[in-house]
């Protein structure tokens, strides 16, 4: 395996780049995991200390019939902890390394019980779904995919809900698609997922990276000078998010990821994450006026173990005159209403769009393959 990052330094040094070295990963060095790291329908491989789980896009998440050898899993784990510069040992208990499209998670059987932990988790550099695969696989109908992308024409501002892996981060890459290239957008990511400049070559992007010195705080606060258009927060967790709506009033737009089970929870998740209970009212305003599209992604498995997944909720978010409200779009992944709040109404109108639930874009960027 090569890295990127060199491997030289103080101990000190050594133990900052750890946590940002990215290296190239090799067939030989992967083994068994390989085959399954070049299925573009795998997302995550899972060794559990005995056995190797698969969860596939169409398959579900199944039981691999390699073993997984002791020689192997130190073959493996030597390899890996070489090139995230770090030791993995019964003091270092946990082992973190990533690649361009891959997040290597480990724990050492010390504390792992049942033998070496080990998590890979893919994000390839493409958007998986088309305009016509979403429209087919009933992801959601047409007339609400036309008005979601004269949203993102109209620059408004997105949050993608949903539990781990039902395909948050996925559905934000697509719709990323349609920003015109020569707005320029900055992505904000601790893994590398979104892989803005390769989905959108071309486009004016810069790409920031969360280093030991530099979190998700900070970086938010630094693209302010850096003249950004869009800022793709990749999952909002903490306080970071009180920055994030703080850009976003500025006029920045942008997309981030959450973890929610229902959109009507959001303004409540989002405060819980500020902790800043005496201003929770101002706060709260801030949310409605500012986040302007919820969608809520779930994932379900067929009874003949395929995977579906799908859009569950869309809603808007509205402040008028000293009204918050919710306005439910799709709720239980059925259409249930076409009323939008009047901000959002200008907002379209302002971008030039006549008519909110019809694309005029939509044949080109079909013809386009998007």
């Amino acid at each position: 395996m090569r890295c990127r990052k060199s491997c030289s330094g103080t101990a000190a040094e050594g133990e900052k780049m750890s946590e940002i070295s990215i290296f190239e990963p090799k067939p030989e060095q992967f083994g068994v995991f390989w085959r399954y790291i070049e299925d573009p329908d795998v997302t995550d491989i899972d060794y559990n200390g005995r056995e190797l789980w698969i969860t596939d896009l169409k398959k579900g998440h199944y039981r691999a019939e390699e073993t997984v050898t002791e020689h192997f899993l130190q073959s493996f784990t030597h390899n890996i902890s070489n090139c995230a510069n770090r030791q993995f040992n019964h003091a270092n208990k946990i082992l973190e390394a990533d690649t361009k499209e891959l997040r290597i998670s480990i724990l050492h059987d010390s504390v792992a019980v049942s033998g070496t932990s080990i998590c890979i988790r893919k994000s390839s550099a493409v958007v998986r779904s088309s305009i016509k695969e979403m429209i087919e696989d009933r992801f959601c109908t047409q007339e609400i995919l036309e008005l979601l992308l004269n949203c993102v024409q109209a620059k408004m501002n997105f949050v993608f809900g949903g539990e781990p892996g039902s395909g948050k981060t996925e559905c934000a890459k697509f719709f990323m698609q349609f920003i015109p290239k020569e707005e320029r957008v900055i992505t904000i990511e601790d893994s590398l997922e979104i892989h803005y400049r390769d989905i959108n070559p071309g486009a004016d992007a810069v790409e920031l990276r969360i280093a030991p010195g530099f979190d998700y705080t900070d970086a938010i606060k630094a693209c302010l000078r850096q003249n950004p258009k869009w800022l793709m927060l990749s999952e909002a967790r903490s306080v970071e998010v009180t920055s994030l709506l703080e850009q976003w009033s500025t006029g920045v737009n942008g997309f981030t990821t959450i973890h929610l089970d229902d959109l009507r929870k959001l303004p409540d998740r989002i405060l819980n994450m500020m902790n800043n209970v005496n201003d929770a009212d101002r706060m709260e305003n801030r949310i409605y006026r500012y986040v302007n599209v919820g969608i809520l992604i779930r994932r379900t498995v067929r009874p003949d173990g395929s995977v579906r997944r799908y859009m569950d909720q869309l809603c808007f978010y509205s402040r008028q005159g000293q009204e918050n409200r919710v306005y439910m779009i799709v709720k239980d992944g059925e259409p249930v209403s076409k009323e939008l709040p009047p901000d959002i109404e200008q907002k379209l109108k302002n971008a030039g769009v006549r008519q909110a639930y019809v694309c005029p874009l939509l044949e080109r960027y079909i013809e386009e393959g998007k």
